[in-house]
Parts: C-alpha cells; sequence; structure tokens
C-alpha cells in the first residue's frame, strides 16, 4: 500500500483562537473541526476549500514552540491577485514578490511567526 496524500500539519500556535481567526479570516481557508480535547485542549482544523490537505493548529507539543514552523508552501494559480487579496484581509508579507525560472513566490508570516510561501508555479 503506497501513501496517497499528506492529511493533516500541525501548526504551533499560542492562541488557538487568534490563530482560527488569521486562517479563516485572511487567508480564507474553511473550518473543518473546533472540538475539545479532554477539559484543557481542543482540536482546530481548518483547510483550503478543495484541498486534500488540512491543518490542525496545536498548542500542545513541547517540542514545537509557537512560531517553529517554517517554508510551508501554499499554491495559487495567480500570484498577484492572490497576494492582493491577502493583503487587504490583513495578511503582512515579509517579502516582495520574486520571479524564478520555475515560477513565482512571496513569503508571509502568521501571527505567531510561523513561516509561510505563497508561490504559482510556472505553466509547463
Amino acid at each position: 500500500m503506497a501513501v496517497k496524500h499528506l492529511q493533516v500539519v500541525s501548526v504551533p500556535v499560542a492562541d488557538q483562537d487568534r490563530a482560527k481567526a488569521f486562517y479563516v479570516d485572511a487567508l480564507g481557508f474553511r473550518l473543518l473541526a473546533d472540538t475539545r480535547m479532554g477539559s484543557d485542549q481542543r482540536w482546530v482544523q481548518v483547510g483550503p476549500e478543495g484541498g486534500q490537505t488540512s491543518l490542525t493548529l496545536v498548542t500542545w507539543f513541547d517540542t514545537m514552540p509557537p512560531g517553529s514552523l517554517k517554508g510551508i508552501v501554499l499554491e495559487c494559480d495567480d500570484l498577484r491577485a492572490t497576494h492582493d487579496q491577502l493583503a487587504a484581509r490583513g495578511v503582512r508579507f515579509t517579502q516582495g514578490i520574486e520571479e524564478q525560472p520555475w515560477g513565482v513566490f512571496t513569503t508571509f508570516d502568521d501571527p505567531d511567526g510561523n513561516g509561510w510561501v505563497l508561490q504559482a508555479s510556472a505553466p509547463e
């Protein structure tokens, strides 16, 4: 049996409500779950519309402090339009748009400092 796809990525955050607002309101992800896990933890799961992979916003991994996730890549069809749309929703980009032979990209951080890459691959 072969691995089919990446299903869930844990994103370390300090405040799940603040992170949920960023991923849902600013990035436009869907809220997939917000469920209590015992008396002091929640499973907060978000994901891009139509995507196979989702994120869980975690506070309970001692080895994953908030802001320690770096370099996860989000693919989009039109980088400049997506950049402008996200910037209008309050996403603060950490660098300008860069063009490479393989496509265009830019970077941003979530409220905890987790680093993301937004890219649009060049047509094949």
